[in-house]
């Protein structure tokens, strides 16, 4: 069976959340199977080296359970982005549109090095406004984005034209 399929099997449709006529897409049966997360981190590995990555800047909260395990594997720096108000120290922040409103993004002003090669992690590739906000946080510091890498890509919602000017890698898409 191949990855994609391994986590197909895996990913729990939930019916009308957060509201009707929505489906979510749920990781945690996934994150019950410790041999497929392990062949996630391993592409998500593979793709990193090729790369030449020097840092793994992971979107919150489900990025950063792939992130970690990925940055102890490559030996680099983990860095967190959070929503508006969530970290502790001086930021820079990035507000972006959803559908109905708009939203920000933090890192701390720290975080990432001038030239250091990134890349942006996160567990799913919906509208892509989260990912392109995250870019612009990175790009703001000096880094380099290298690539941004999610499980799940919803194909439907049109997210990756928003990253189209940066290397995408998904493992399953819907």
């Amino acid at each position: 069976m191949s990855l994609e399929e391994k986590i197909k099997a895996l990913i729990r449709d939930v019916p009308d959340f957060p509201q009707k006529g929505v489906i979510f897409r749920d990781i945690t049966p996934l994150l019950k199977e410790p041999g497929v997360v392990s062949e996630i981190i391993d592409r998500f590995e593979e793709f990193a080296r090729q790369k030449g990555v020097e840092v793994v800047a992971a979107i919150e909260s489900r990025g950063f359970i792939f992130a970690m395990p990925l940055c102890l594997r490559l030996g680099v720096p983990f860095v967190p982005i959070r929503k508006e108000g969530k970290l502790p120290w001086e930021t820079i922040r990035e507000t972006y549109e959803l559908e109905y409103g708009t939203a920000t993004v933090e890192m701390h002003k720290d975080a990432i090095e001038e030239g250091k090669k990134v890349l942006i992690l996160d567990d799913l590739l919906a509208t892509g406004g989260t990912a392109l906000a995250s870019a612009k946080l990175v790009e703001k510091l000096g880094g380099k984005v290298e690539g941004i890498a999610f499980v799940i890509e919803l194909t439907y919602l049109k997210g990756r034209e928003k990253i189209q000017n940066y290397d995408v890698l998904t493992l399953v898409t819907y």
